[in-house]
């Protein structure tokens, strides 16, 4: 398909005639299938919701079909209406656009649907088993429709993933508000997105699924690779390297799958088991994981000689996860790190899978005896937690990566509590690296996609950013020091560690004067003919856009950490100040119903209104979060909030004064 057609086939929308039915493509990763959770009356309103998207004459044929796919999968795709043309992030050129800014979010929805970057692209799943860019096929044909044509006067403002429609605004607003899964808080059970989503009028945005800004597991192997290089730091001697080390997970997904990738840089022997050979093979084909082994006696054998040779390398295992981790225990394996990133989030509906039954016998429990499937998965949690615990008992540093692993585990009744009966035994990454280290002190996920789609620019785009980083390190106070070393090392080894999929994007921590002097630097340089056009944006997981008590905000220790103000203030804050879409989702990470978070994305196109936009936006978006976490009394961030306000003299923050411990331990209540 040309350019024009491609262009054409965009600015129709909803087709004129009815397309003829698709057959699914062999070997595809498909979504699991849903829960059987509708009642009679609802599946007839499910299939009524669906069709109100096509006319009249349609839907006497369409209704059987989709009643079908409700029957199938437990969702209405569409699928008869997905888009004849590669799925793919083209130039920023190509996209039919009457302004620049609506072509470039075109393109990032293209690029979390690119089947290279998208976990389910049949289903528009992007990543975590569930997290979803549009319900349907007809929302993303619409939306894009309306892109076509939107102005930059104009907003479109979506409804999880429905696209309401074009609302006059301003040019200064943002092109695009999304929501996704804003449900009313006693509707946020996992039962109730069965069913909402069933019903066609509310989806799972995940993180950066459902806002348009994910970039492949890149997005998190530097988030993955700084937790594991300060995890060795902890557990190992001063100078110590961590080659020939064992770090032992599991997920090979969407996110998970950064992990091997993260380990090779960090120099260990990682160990990821994956039960979907699918997912597994699709990593080690796209070069993020070095070797496959499906069984145990190769495994084990392949460990030992590893750490005999103190090498770096990656091996995916074809299995569960608690085989690894009993196995390793009986051949008296010593785990140095171990942690988990399967989509616990979602442990019904295939985010984790039972021990002892096939991958396709658990797909199969999923959706047809639910409860069985619900028992398996708490019993080998509580094996999974058992055996984690008998290998820290012999010195294993274990984390939880915020996947809801411990809180699962907890609830499936494993031993897993601390002696207060409140808190888990095991620390969040968050409470132990990532929050004191980074996001405290204002360094989180920042991230760029170069929209030419030329390699030449990312190029341009790292060498703008590591240059700047050294600018900033050489007058850098003490406390930051090693961050922004960590940074450089990164971003100048971020090529030759070949960590592009899909569009040609980067992602960097960088606190906010860093984020800011960057997005300048590349601002000026478009301006100059350089490069091209580029969206920054960043992950969720950052220092204020997600409230998520067992994650992001886990180390809030002031009682507010299950509070969901400073996500709402962000993406409030981040729409008047100049990005050129906001979003806010329920859910995303660890779960539906246990954490809101925003997110952002923004063209720079070389203009002055676009460096006045990135400079009040990026500014807010990072020490929001700095003085929420300030006023939780945690010291990083009060220090963090003071330089920022020396630095702002309009930033003017509501300190928090300390008490001493003798003045309350003599009260009496």
């Amino acid at each position: 398909m040309n350019v024009q057609e491609f262009q054409n086939s965009i600015k129709q929308g909803i087709p004129s005639e009815l397309p003829a039915p698709k057959a699914y493509p062999a070997g595809a990763n498909r979504a699991p299938k849903r829960k059987d959770i509708l009642s009679v009356e609802e599946k007839q309103l499910a299939v009524r919701n669906a069709l109100r998207y096509f006319p009249k004459e349609w839907h006497a044929e369409l209704a059987d079909e989709f009643a079908q796919e409700l029957k199938d999968f437990g969702r209405i795709y569409m699928y008869r209406f997905k888009p004849n043309y590669e799925l793919k992030a083209r130039s920023i050129s190509d996209y039919p656009a009457k302004c620049e800014q609506a072509a470039a979010i075109m393109l990032m929805i293209d690029n979390n649907l690119d089947p290279a970057v998208a976990q389910h692209p049949e289903e528009l799943i992007t990543y975590g088993g569930n997290g979803a860019v549009f319900q349907n096929w007809a929302q993303y044909l619409l939306a894009m429709k309306y892109l076509s044509e939107m102005e930059e006067d104009q907003t479109l403002h979506m409804y999880s993933g429905h696209p309401m429609g074009l609302f006059p605004s301003s040019k200064d607003a943002p092109r695009v508000v999304v929501t996704n899964g804003m449900m009313i808080p006693n509707y946020s059970k996992p039962d109730d997105w069965e069913k909402f989503n069933a019903l066609g009028v509310t989806q799972y945005g995940q993180m950066t699924a459902g806002s348009f800004m994910y970039i492949g597991p890149q997005g998190i192997v530097h988030g993955t690779t700084i937790t594991v290089m300060n995890a060795f730091r902890k557990v190992l001697n001063k100078g110590e390297s961590p080659k020939g080390k064992i770090f032992l997970t599991a997920g090979l997904g969407g996110m998970s799958g950064a992990q091997p990738k993260a380990g090779n840089i960090a120099n260990c022997i990682t160990v990821c088991a994956e039960v979907n050979p699918k997912a597994a093979t699709k990593r080690h084909q796209q070069g993020w994981v070095d070797e496959l082994v499906d069984n145990m006696p190769d495994l084990v054998a392949r460990v030992r000689k590893a750490q005999e040779n103190e090498e770096v390398v990656s091996i995916a295992f074809i299995g569960n996860v608690v085989d690894v981790w009993e196995s390793f225990l009986a051949e008296d394996i010593f785990i140095h790190l171990g942690s988990d990133q399967t989509s616990l989030h979602n442990p019904w509906s295939g985010g984790y899978y039972p021990v002892d039954i096939s991958y396709e016998e658990s797909n199969r429990l999923i959706r047809e005896e639910p409860e069985v499937f619900k028992d398996k998965v708490q019993a080998t949690l509580k094996r999974h937690a058992d055996a984690v615990n008998k290998h820290t008992a012999k010195g294993t540093y274990f984390f939880d990566y915020g996947n809801a692993f411990l809180l699962e585990a907890s609830r499936a009744g494993s031993d897993v509590m601390a002696e207060n009966g409140i808190d888990f035994k095991y620390p969040s990454y968050v409470q132990d690296i990532l929050g004191p280290m980074c996001f405290d002190y204002g360094f989180g996920p920042f991230r760029w996609v170069c929209t030419s789609g030329n390699p030449e620019d990312l190029d341009k785009t790292d060498a703008i950013a590591a240059k700047v980083l050294e600018e900033i390190m050489a007058n850098s106070p003490e406390e930051i020091q090693q961050q922004m070393q960590d940074n450089i090392t990164w971003i100048k080894d971020a090529k030759e560690n070949k960590l592009v999929v899909g569009s040609q994007a980067r992602i960097l921590y960088a606190d906010s004067e860093g984020r800011i002097k960057i997005a300048n630097a590349f601002n000026d340089a478009i301006a100059r003919g350089e490069i091209g056009p580029v969206v920054l944006g960043r992950d969720h997981h950052d220092v204020s856009g997600t409230d998520s008590p067992f994650r992001e905000t886990s180390n809030i220790y002031d009682g507010s950490r299950f509070t969901a103000d400073m996500a709402i203030h962000n993406v409030i804050g981040d729409g008047f100040r100049g990005a050129t879409w906001v979003s806010i989702h329920n859910g995303g990470g660890v779960g539906w119903g246990e954490v809101i978070n925003g997110g952002f994305g923004m063209l720079l196109d070389g203009s002055d209104d676009a460096e006045r936009r990135l400079k009040s936006m990026l500014l807010f978006d990072v020490n929001n979060g700095i003085a929420r976490r300030s006023w939780a009394r945690n010291e990083e961030a009060n220090f963090a909030i003071k330089r920022e306000m020396a630095r702002t003299p309009k930033l003017k923050v509501t300190l928090s004064q300390n008490v001493e411990d003798d003045i309350l331990n003599k009260l009496a209540f």
